[in-house]
This record gives structure tokens, C-alpha cells and sequence, in this order.
């Protein structure tokens, strides 16, 4: 593969706006100084609104520079519309990918893709998409011989392709660098990174980037049915590293990967840097259960399945949702190599796109956003903020053309005439099972000597740095005793805000609730174990408060106080325990929250 050094360091020149109408917020928020890091003071109340307060239009988070009209409604009641933010935030090209924002053992020089002298064109889907093939994107690990060949020649193709030919595998894979690594500032903001992780931007950006990807490469090949595959980790059959990726001799082998974990070494959907002590039934079983409390505990509603809104002018970096930490952050760090000085390739965002391996992954993650909307029609929705619907993105296209994508784009898979192969879902019955002895009732604020004994530390003022486990009872909103009615309009959610975590570094923290006196009793599985934060290293330019990053876990909780019998409690025993990258995150505070 040509090296992303060869890439063009000049920046691209092309710009692009397309504002649209404002309309009213339903609630109002006072904004912090411009760059400051810290939370949005707000209130619910549509009262008298300041007029000194600009709408919010143009989320623009684009390659070079993309605009996106975006509207001010603040739909989301638990996020609501940060008033007076800046209407317009374009990508400062500028600042594209420095060398010494890269880490040292990087091969390249730049994340900036190819530039392109014409302006871009705005997406447009097949106005009869019957008329148009569609694309099956398979199983990888049951995919037959003859698509496995035909895989391999479009890959070798897109790898034949110069570095400056924006179709090529280097330019590609350029792309995931220069938007995750912080390649851009917008103007008006040149402390701020522009971040495509961490907030709701994570499911559409990837499914964008997907969609070109897989055109280029059936372009290549004159095959317009060609669909790339899935990685299927979430079901058994499909929990080992797929073997079409693991041949030597295929453009589809990346020798940057843990040689540990070939197959028939099964995936550990929960990995923090160690090797687990499992039976392959015991792992499955694991895998399985993680991926109920994922998909099913943690996701009730858009805005927790989707992640924190991120809008023009907002520090990166607001809130993963459940399905970007686990699985998304374990299996990169998984396939990653550990003997490679920054866990190249798969194990850090500049160099993932650089692995075939990636894109299976990450299609199997898309695949994720489909099943969700599936299990529950009613309540799984797409969200339907115009921030989120207008935000937009620049790709080349098989042409190659350079476009302008929109998220209200591609929320219809008919539209985009691709499809997941249909298998089964085995963890959607695999809840996960309470293993502890229910913690006595939190109202007493001393825990017993002998849970102090086990190894976690009561956290007596915030911040706290997780160096080791730590134990605080949070107190549960007076509003928690509701009844099943309520309990379905709105989630009780554990907050763990004010996280800060070196960004270069591979970080794990478990959150575990009502443990009992030994969380370690509780397994990947145990339905104490509430959810984790997972940082997959990167590096950002300019980011001017060091290293570190700031962002918030948000973990529903109503299915897991349920089967805890902990519903009546006044309060819960959190305890947070660190399994990578110990001492490198700081906690601002615990809380819980009633949320939509």
C-alpha cells in the first residue's frame, strides 16, 4: 500500500454554506465563553428568550471545509439547544495534519486527504431506488470462495491506485485519520477539535464512510452489486477474526495485528488489554450478555443509543453511546498490535483505516444501528434534531466526485440499495444475571468493613483519579418511585461526567452498581456490572488544554435496578474500577439523572 506520506500537504481550497431558516428552541441555555471546557447551563422553560441569542445553524463537519444547515429546535429534552452558540463552525484545512501531532512511530506524514479544485455537489440518492442494484453486505466468516476472490481483486485494486487518487486504499484510509485525530478546527474556534467520535456523530459519519468505500471498490471491479462484508462478533459462529483476513498472501492481511488473536481465538467484546481466563462456552456466553446490556439495558431511547449531541461551537467529545465504547472500543483495541509503539493499526484511530479489517468491523457496527431500530419500532427511532439530521460530511465517490453527505441522507438503507445479510441475533435472550448479594439498602452512607476490605476505596470528594476501585453512594432522584408508565416515558441514567482521560493512551473503566462486597465476583456478563468507558487512543492538534480530553458516560438504568430489586432504594453503591490505564482518567462526578 502506498504510504499516506506520499498524500499532498497543501490544503484543500474548496468551501461551502447553506444556512437555513432558524426556528424557536423549547429550552434556553446560557452560553459558556468561546473554547472554555465545562457544561451548558440550561432550563427547560420556554420563557422569555434573551434577544441578544444567535440561532444555531451550519454544523459543519466537513473533509476541507462542509457545511450543514441545521435548524434550532431543541427536541431532546435532555439535551436541549445551546442558545447563543455560533450559527456557522467551518473546518480550519489550515491546520491539516502536521507531523508532530502524529504519533512517533507514524509512517505519515498527514491525514489530509487529496484536494479537490471543483466545489463539491451535494448528495443526491436514486430517485428510483427499485431501479438501482442492491448490495448484500455478507457474513464474513460464511462468505463462499468466489466472493472471497472477488473481494480480494477490488481491494487489490483500490491498493494499485496512487496515493493522490482519492479512490485509492492510502486516500481512503486517510479519511478516517484527518476526521478522528482532529486534522480540523473550525473557524472561529481554533482551540477546538473537530471529532467525529464520542457524541452522536459516530453512527452516520461511519455509514457514510462506508457507503463510498463500498462503491469505489465495485466501481473498480465493474460489479455496482458488490457489497463489502461484516465482521459478525456478536453472534458465535462469528466471534473469530474472519479467516478471509488472516491469509498472508491476501491484500486483505494487515501484519499489524496481536498475533495472539488468530483464529480460533474467540473475540472478548469486553477486552482491556489482558488476556481473559475463559472457556470458549464461558466467552460466548460473556460476549453474548454484553451485548444485551449494550443494545437492549443501555439503548431504550435515541438519545442514549445515539450518543451526546455535538453542535457547532461544543468542545468534542460530549458522550459516547453504548454501542461506540463496547463493542466498538474493545475490538479495535483487540485486532490492534500490542508490539507496535502506538497500537498500530486497528488499536489507534490515525492508523485504523489502514486494516481491511476495519471496514468489516465497522460495517458490522452499522449493522447494529439497523438491528436496534428493529427491536422495538415504536421507541427505536432515529433522532430527529435538526443538528443531527443537517450535519454533514465531504467523501469522494467512485467518480471521483467530491460530495456533500447529510445524515437525514442516510438514514433510509433502501435508499442507499444496501442490505445486511439476515442472521440470527442470539444475544437478544441472553439477559445479563445478577451474581452478587444485593448491597443492604444505600441509605446508610457507611458501607460494612468487610466491603471496605475488598479492595475499593470510598471516594470522599470529587474529582477523584481512578487509580484504583472506588466506591460513592449516589443518592436516586425523588422522582425514581414511578410507575411502569413513567418509567417507559423517561430513563433513570447513571452520570459519570467530567471524565478526563490522556487521548493517546488505551483506557478502560468498568462501572459496576450494587456490587455487593466484591465486584471482581461479577463477570463481563453480571448484571451489576452497568457499563464501561472505553478510549481508543488518538491524538488531536489543537487541543490547547494538553492531552487529555473532557466527556461525559451516561448508563440507563431502569432494566438494571429492576432486576437488582433495587427499584424501592433511595440510593446506589457505584463503584468505578479501572482495567486500563490506571491513574490516567479523572472523574468530575457521579450522579443520576431522569432523562428522555
Amino acid at each position: 500500500m502506498a504510504s499516506l506520506s506520499q498524500l499532498i500537504t497543501r490544503p484543500a481550497t474548496f468551501s461551502l454554506s447553506s444556512p437555513s431558516p432558524s426556528s424557536p428552541g423549547a429550552s434556553f441555555c446560557h452560553k459558556p465563553r468561546r473554547g472554555a471546557v465545562g457544561r451548558v447551563s440550561c432550563t427547560s422553560s420556554p420563557a422569555e428568550p434573551d434577544a441578544s441569542r444567535l440561532d444555531r445553524r451550519d454544523v459543519l463537519l466537513g473533509l476541507g471545509t462542509a457545511g450543514a444547515s441545521a435548524t434550532a429546535a431543541g427536541i431532546l429534552l435532555s439535551f436541549p439547544r445551546r442558545a447563543g452558540a455560533d450559527p456557522v463552525a467551518t473546518p480550519d484545512i489550515s491546520s491539516c495534519g502536521p507531523p508532530d501531532q502524529l504519533p512517533p512511530s507514524a509512517n505519515v506524514l498527514t491525514c489530509c486527504p487529496p484536494p479537490s479544485s471543483a466545489s463539491p455537489v451535494d448528495f443526491a440518492p436514486p430517485a428510483d431506488a427499485s431501479s438501482s442494484p442492491l448490495r448484500t453486505r455478507p457474513a464474513a466468516h460464511s462468505a463462499g470462495a468466489d466472493y472471497v476472490a472477488k473481494f480480494n481483486r477490488a481491494i487489490a485494486a483500490m491498493k494499485a491506485l496512487p496515493a493522490d487518487d482519492p479512490r485509492s486504499f492510502a486516500a481512503q484510509a486517510s479519511v478516517h485519520c484527518a476526521y478522528c485525530d482532529g486534522s480540523y478546527s473550525p473557524d472561529g474556534f481554533p482551540g477546538l477539535d473537530l471529532q467525529v467520535h464520542n457524541s452522536w456523530l459516530f453512527m452516520p459519519f461511519h455509514r457514510c464512510y462506508l457507503y463510498f468505500f463500498e462503491r469505489i471498490l465495485g466501481s473498480l471491479i465493474g460489479d455496482p452489486t458488490f457489497a463489502i462484508p461484516f465482521w459478525n462478533w456478536d453472534a458465535s459462529d462469528g466471534m473469530s477474526m474472519p479467516a478471509m483476513y488472516t491469509d498472508q498472501s491476501s491484500p486483505l492481511f494487515d501484519p499489524r495485528r496481536n498475533g495472539r488473536h488468530v483464529p480460533p481465538k474467540l473475540i472478548d467484546l469486553d477486552y482491556n488489554g489482558r488476556e481473559p481466563r475463559f472457556t470458549d462456552n464461558q466467552q460466548v456466553d460473556h460476549n453474548l450478555r454484553v451485548m444485551y446490556r449494550q443494545m437492549i439495558s443501555l439503548s431504550p431511547t435515541p438519545s442514549l443509543f445515539f450518543g451526546s449531541p455535538y453542535r457547532a461551537g461544543d468542545d468534542p467529545n460530549q458522550g459516547p453511546g453504548p454501542v461506540e465504547n463496547i463493542p466498538h472500543g474493545p475490538v479495535h483495541i483487540w485486532c490492534g498490535d500490542p508490539e507496535q509503539p502506538a497500537g498500530e493499526d486497528m488499536g489507534n484511530f490515525y492508523s485504523a483505516g489502514r486494516d481491511p479489517l476495519f471496514y468489516a468491523h465497522h460495517a458490522n457496527i452499522d449493522r447494529m444501528w439497523a438491528v436496534w431500530k428493529g427491536l422495538d419500532p415504536r421507541r427505536h427511532t432515529d433522532l430527529t434534531d435538526p443538528d443531527w439530521l443537517d450535519a454533514s460530511f465531504l467523501f469522494y465517490d467512485e467518480d471521483p466526485k467530491l460530495v456533500r453527505i447529510r445524515v437525514r441522507d442516510v438514514l433510509d438503507m433502501d435508499r442507499l440499495r444496501y442490505r445486511y445479510q439476515d442472521v440470527p441475533t442470539p444475544w437478544t435472550s441472553a439477559r445479563p444475571v445478577v451474581t452478587t448479594q444485593r448491597v443492604r439498602s444505600a441509605t446508610s452512607s457507611l458501607l460494612t468493613p468487610t466491603a471496605r476490605a475488598a479492595g475499593a476505596k470510598e471516594a470522599a470528594k470529587f474529582p477523584v483519579t481512578l487509580d484504583s476501585p472506588t466506591r460513592v453512594t449516589v443518592k436516586r432522584p425523588v422522582s425514581a418511585r414511578r410507575s411502569r408508565a413513567e418509567k417507559l416515558a423517561k430513563e433513570e441514567v447513571l452520570v459519570i461526567d467530567g471524565i478526563q482521560v490522556d487521548m493517546d493512551v488505551a483506557v478502560k473503566f468498568d462501572v459496576f452498581v450494587n456490587a455487593g462486597e466484591d465486584h471482581a465476583a461479577v463477570g463481563p456478563g453480571g448484571r451489576e456490572l452497568a457499563g464501561s468507558f472505553v478510549n481508543v487512543p488518538h491524538r488531536h492538534k489543537h487541543d490547547k488544554r494538553g492531552r487529555a480530553i473532557k466527556t461525559t458516560l451516561r448508563l440507563a438504568l431502569n432494566e438494571q435496578l429492576e432486576d437488582l430489586g433495587a427499584e424501592g432504594d433511595d440510593s446506589v453503591v457505584v463503584t468505578l474500577v479501572p482495567r486500563q490505564g490506571k491513574g490516567k482518567v479523572k472523574i468530575g462526578s457521579v450522579k443520576i439523572e431522569i432523562m428522555d
